[in-house]
């Protein structure tokens, strides 16, 4: 089985793919701009909101199926912005083009990679923060393109489940990662064992979910 994890230069996404190979898969991590050294795993290079980097990508891994496309690159710039005269408008481009546009390019680049493995599926990392049902106020952005994520996932669900691949939509807990902080509720390691099983036992019976990284059902 080949997984291809995007972001897996780091936090989830890394430990998503270390805990992968380490169970005898064939892993494929992309990362922005440094790849990590010393592990037992292929990195390429993608920058997720380029046509042309995907195209790239695409070109090096034409005609190998992938099993599991893991969408988890994102980024999260506007937290602790404030209303009054934050929130700039090229923030709100960045964190799109990247936690929205991203995620549809990666999955539009490689499709032909998809359909070339059997029952193949496509995980889609959101988050909580996506909710209607949780709406606390502030990371307007982040929360905006969160949400249009879980959109797009729950699209992509109707669309593809007649080529036989399954898209599950997972918040993967408040993690002490870069972007979670160090007083997060659970470590990497958590989140990435619980994400194993989530993707373990997606299925078309279940694509479009919106599942927690314990299994949780998430309401929209």
């Amino acid at each position: 089985m080949t997984i291809l994890i995007t972001g897996a230069n780091r936090g989830i996404g890394l430990e998503l793919a270390q805990r992968y190979a380490a169970s005898g898969e064939s892993v494929i991590g992309t990362y922005r701009t440094t790849a990590p050294e010393g592990l037992d795993i292929r990195f390429e290079q993608l920058e997720v909101t380029d046509p042309a980097s995907q195209a790239a990508l695409a070109q090096k891994l034409e005609g190998k199926p992938i099993d599991v496309l893991v969408c988890n690159a994102g980024v999260y710039h506007d937290k602790g912005q404030n209303l009054a005269d934050g929130y700039p408008a090229d923030m709100w481009a960045d964190s799109f083009a990247a936690n929205v546009t991203g995620v549809f390019l990666t999955v539009q680049s490689l499709l032909p990679n998809l359909q070339a493995a059997d029952h193949s599926k496509i995980v889609i990392i959101s988050s909580q923060m996506a909710s209607h049902t949780r709406a606390p106020g502030g990371s307007y952005i982040y929360r905006a393109s969160k949400a249009a994520a879980l959109n797009l996932g729950r699209n992509l669900a109707v669309d593809l489940k007649g080529l036989d691949i399954s898209v599950g939509i997972y918040h993967p807990g408040w993690v002490q990662t870069d972007m979670g902080g160090a007083a997060a509720e659970i470590t990497p390691v958590e989140a990435a064992a619980g994400l194993k099983d989530r993707i373990s036992a997606l299925s078309l019976e279940t694509t479009g979910c919106f599942e927690t990284w314990d299994g949780r059902e998430h309401p929209f």
